[in-house]
């Protein structure tokens, strides 16, 4: 008797409902906002114009915040693109609302996963408007951790796909004057794998590694060099150190005539 070989379900190609990601970006506008000082990004640090390619942008990392800063970034920079990100299948059954925004479920750490996720992804590179975003470290990790090792997946899809751009991205979160602390990115230079047709998923890997750990650490001595004249401001939030301390300058700035500035150290570009 012959045993009927299990096929594997065909992956699903996400989909993105413009109405549910248009009100999610605004939410997250906001709460970003509300928690850091500003989201800044490196002038030298930017990433191409919105190319007519699909992309696919990896990052560093750093923080539960990461997913909303992608969107915000998305949203400035390759507005023309539909985003598109992986997600363990556990998270994503106890948020279902990802569905809608560009998430799709993956198992990790298993074969099986990984066949999912390529096949998934070449499906929505197939399109020069999509772009794919991804954490390959696959946890979360110190900015400072080196040296920068990245999961193979990232590389076996820059072999099967050598019309893609790959990007580096670098995330930091710090403090710099404020109370509250500063998103700052900057994307490093893009990469054709089709330039580089005799490498192999290994490979690749190992030069996404190099990559990202040369923008991360680029970004870090930008970080330590605080010179608000070498960023762009993305998204401004709130200044100022508390409500008694704000209130007592605000009545010293009365008496002598001056003008209150909430900034504890005004920013000068």
């Amino acid at each position: 008797m012959k045993t009927a070989l299990r096929k594997e379900p065909r992956a699903i190609e996400p989909r993105v409902w413009a109405g549910i990601m248009k009100l999610f970006a605004a939410y997250s506008r906001r709460y970003v906002r509300r928690n850091f000082r500003a989201l800044r990004i490196w002038k030298s640090g930017l990433p191409p114009g919105d190319p007519s390619r699909p992309l696919v942008i990896f990052l560093n990392h750093a923080s539960w915040w990461d997913p909303l800063v992608c969107l915000l970034l998305s949203r400035e920079f390759f507005p023309d693109h539909h985003s598109f990100a992986p997600i363990d299948s556990a998270a994503l059954e106890r948020y279902r609302f990802f569905r809608h925004l560009g998430f799709f479920g993956i198992e990790p750490q298993t074969q099986r996963g990984a066949r999912a996720f390529l096949r998934t992804s070449h499906a929505l590179l197939a399109s020069s408007r999509n772009a794919l975003w991804l954490t390959p470290q696959g946890r979360f990790m110190d900015v400072r951790e080196r040296p920068v090792q990245l999961r193979a997946g990232v590389g076996a899809l820059a072999a099967r796909e050598p019309g893609t751009i790959f990007l580096p991205l670098a995330i930091e979160y710090t403090f710099w004057t404020e109370p509250r602390p500063e998103i700052l990115v900057a994307f490093g230079d893009p990469v054709l794998p089709g330039d580089e047709p005799g490498y192999g998923a290994a490979e690749w890997t190992d030069i996404f590694a190099d990559a990202l750990e040369s923008v991360q650490n680029e970004l870090a001595v930008r970080s330590c060099r605080r010179e608000v004249n070498e960023w762009i401001m993305l998204n401004r939030g709130k200044s100022g150190v508390s409500g008694i301390y704000d209130s007592w300058r605000w009545l010293q700035a009365r008496i002598h005539g001056e003008e209150f500035e909430r900034q504890h150290c005004p920013e000068v570009s």
